[in-house]
């Protein structure tokens, strides 16, 4: 592997780093440096920059665990090296691969936590790391399960989905982007309370930090509600990728849920999103996982939910690989 060496990030590379990320074949705003960084203090940054006779080549958004593990950034929903949009074939990469490898066994890492970029939100097939996984001998160590829709082979509500919408139209409800810091605040203690009442969870976002986020990526987060008389009935983050509008969090007060709003807010989402208000390449409405228990469990009811919506299941794998 002599052409290749790895090194380790450092923050004056930032601006670098983000140029790179923002061209790659497989990478979205969430591993952009001032995504990642908004919550640095949480994690113990190790992410890795792989260079080829002197030249950037890939990058690997990751932190490190006092046990010796290196994970793909436990702060991302996803992210394994990020490439460039050409120029890389299979080969390269396991050349790569072997390179990261040797680096990890010259540094103690005992172990490498990986989690791919699902496939649906990568501009170009990048599944050499499936390939550099299998041969390695890494184990799948958790596998959860989005609900996606492809716009384009879109199925619709089922008939009882489509009964819920004409129940919410009828309200009169108005489907509108909540810009205000209060919008912001008001979602957020609905979707405390809803979290807190369903699951026992909060949520993994303060108001503040979705705030700031927002801001720093004013074309990438929206907030979007639906509202009756004033008030917010329901409302949904959506995070916006090259390929994929997400919907990161779904919150909804009692008289919401009384009157399906959800239901109605969604419906215009989507139809939003396929007319190509998020631009032409958009291709899919993810609604994110519906698993417990790191994929253990799945929530069949939140999950039949979103299927009655049209979608269907996408893979969001986890891999060990030991050193």
């Amino acid at each position: 592997m002599k052409d290749w060496s790895i090194i380790s990030y450092t923050p004056e590379f930032a601006p670098r780093w983000n140029e790179f990320n923002a061209a790659a074949r497989n990478a979205t705003f969430l591993t952009d440096r001032r995504y990642m960084d908004y919550h640095s203090d949480r994690f113990t940054d190790r992410s890795l920059i792989a260079l080829k006779r002197g030249r950037v080549m890939a990058l690997l958004p990751a932190d490190i665990t006092a046990d010796g593990t290196l994970h793909s950034h436990r702060g991302l929903t996803y992210g394994g090296w990020i490439l460039p949009p050409r120029h890389l074939d299979c080969g390269d990469y396991l050349e790569l691969w072997e390179a990261m490898a040797d680096y990890c066994r010259a540094n103690s890492i005992t172990a490498l936590d990986y989690k791919p970029l699902p496939a649906i939100y990568a501009k170009a097939p990048s599944d050499e790391e499936l390939y550099a996984l299998f041969r390695s001998g890494a184990t799948l160590s958790e596998l959860n399960i989005s609900a996606a829709i492809r716009l384009d082979a879109d199925p619709g509500f089922n008939a009882s989905r489509r009964q819920r919408l004409r129940q919410c139209r009828a309200t009169g409800y108005e489907t509108r982007r909540l810009t205000e810091a209060d919008d912001f605040r008001r979602f957020h203690a609905i979707l405390a309370e809803c979290l807190q009442s369903r699951h026992g969870a909060t949520p993994v976002h303060s108001a503040d930090e979705l705030l700031l986020l927002a801001s720093r990526f004013p074309r990438n987060i929206e907030l979007w509600g639906a509202c009756c008389h004033g008030e917010i009935r329901a409302a949904t983050l959506i995070f916006i990728s090259d390929r994929v509008v997400h919907s990161q969090y779904i919150a909804t007060t009692p008289a919401g849920r009384e009157e399906n709003t959800l239901t109605g807010l969604i419906a215009d989402l989507i139809e939003r999103t396929r007319s190509g208000a998020y631009g032409p390449a958009v291709d899919y409405f993810d609604f994110g996982i519906s698993n417990e228990d790191h994929g253990r469990v799945l929530n069949s009811g939140l999950y039949s939910q979103k299927a009655s919506m049209g979608a269907s299941a996408v893979a969001y794998p986890r891999y060990l690989l030991r050193f």
